[in-house]
């Protein structure tokens, strides 16, 4: 008789979707926008407020791991509803501070809540639910939530022309707490209920051999590492970066392609993607954020150059965010997985931190070109990183489905 296995209902797919859009569109994608103005106000060059950036990126970083062991170990639920509480608390932390060194601490506080309410811990809320059959729905969740940054870029642009960067900041407060704190709260209680009721998803085997683990496991860190950095420098500064190539007044509506571009993505990805080997959808995320990168630079000032590269980047981050849950799903299975999204997440933040704020310093020094180039550079390496761990695993004809393995259930160390 075949067993169904467990899987997260709908409605809290769609609930982790809106957190998602939310903590994304508060927590990250809106300084760019805002950065303008903060410095304004305090009397900082913008290059400040990214070192400032780069810190608290940092901090989220180191403490991943840290955050994902806790996740293995208490449930992601619960984590996820503290981490809206104290993001909403940093929100207002930000909206008052009075000065650019109090604000900095109000942004550690932010990346520090971070950690515990973005796709890391998400993904392993849906390990914990579904097992193995997480990969499904981890490509649902981010297909919703790729809409972040479609929709807060100009909200952000919005809010503060009516509001001031203060009045932004407490409103995004008010979404923290006011929307993804209730779906966090209902995500723990399902999980709760679900394993009181006897519905514990069974561990599942990735695909790694014992002696491939701590190998593969660099690898990959090493290939989101070296994509963090050139996805960090370019989300972060996509609209000034479009105006230092003379794109000009048309740069808004350009960046704006980058969001539906990630969800054209995952739908493609739905179709097709879910057969194909989760290494080798790496290598083909990795690259086309590269290759949108060159053809920006080749293309400047031409909108329409501006326009393929949004959509190949956006193309690019799509997928990668798919495959931040499901590589390390389908090589080392669900034992410890919070720990190692952990892991990758510490990978990427602690490589990214310092990009945004030294491609702005490259920028200033050499031009936007070559510091787009550069940055580009790290992509190029994140390619044969992920190629790397799909020509190692090629002898187990790697599935793009990580399930048990056939001879049975076990974990791997």
């Amino acid at each position: 008789m075949t067993t169904i296995p467990p899987r997260a209902p709908a409605w809290l797919i769609w609930g982790l979707g809106l957190t998602q859009v939310i903590g994304y569109g508060t927590l990250y994608y809106s300084f760019g926008p805002l950065a303008p103005h903060l410095a304004a106000s305090f009397g900082w060059p913008e290059t400040a407020l990214f070192g400032a950036l780069a810190a608290s990126l940092l901090l989220s970083g180191t403490i991943a791991p840290w955050v994902g062991r806790l996740a293995d170990r208490h449930g992601a639920g619960p984590l996820m509803g503290l981490g809206s509480l104290a993001a909403a608390l940093a929100l207002v932390g930000c909206a008052l501070a009075p000065n650019g060194p109090t604000f900095t601490m109000a942004l550690l506080a932010i990346e520090f809540a971070s950690a515990f309410v973005l796709y890391p811990l998400a993904f392993a809320a849906l390990a914990q639910i579904a097992g193995a059959g997480a990969q499904r729905q981890i490509v649902h969740l981010t297909l919703i939530a790729g809409f972040a940054s479609t929709l807060f870029w100009p909200l952000t642009t919005l809010l503060v022309a009516q509001l001031g960067w203060r009045g932004t900041y407490l409103v995004f407060a008010g979404l923290n707490l006011t929307l993804c704190l209730p779906v966090h709260l209902a995500l723990a209680r399902h999980v709760r209920q679900s394993r009181a009721a006897g519905r514990v998803p069974a561990v599942a085997v990735g695909v790694a051999r014992p002696e491939q683990v701590r190998l593969l496991v660099w690898i990959m860190l090493a290939g989101f590492a070296l994509t963090g950095v050139l996805a960090s420098s370019v989300t972060i500064h996509m609209v000034g970066l479009l105006a230092g190539l003379g794109v000009g007044s048309a740069g808004v509506a350009v960046a704006a392609l980058f969001g539906p571009a990630q969800v054209a993505s995952r739908l493609i990805n739905m179709g097709w993607g879910s057969r194909l080997p989760q290494p080798w959808l790496a290598v083909i995320a990795a690259s086309l954020m590269p290759l949108g990168a060159l053809v920006l630079v080749l293309t400047a000032p031409s909108p329409i150059g501006a326009m393929v590269f949004a959509l190949l980047f956006g193309l690019g981050s799509g997928l990668f965010s798919i495959v931040g849950g499901t590589l390390p799903l389908t090589l080392f299975g669900t034992q410890g997985y919070g720990q190692r999204l952990g892991m990758v997440n510490a990978g990427r933040q602690l490589a990214s931190a310092l990009a945004p704020f030294l491609f702005s310093l490259l920028a200033s020094l050499l031009g936007t070109a070559p510091a787009l180039l550069l940055a580009a550079g790290a992509g190029v390496l994140a390619v044969g990183a992920f190629a790397s761990i799909g020509w190692q695993t090629r002898p187990g004809a790697l599935s793009a489905s990580p399930g048990p393995a056939p001879h049975g259930s076990g974990s791997i160390q």
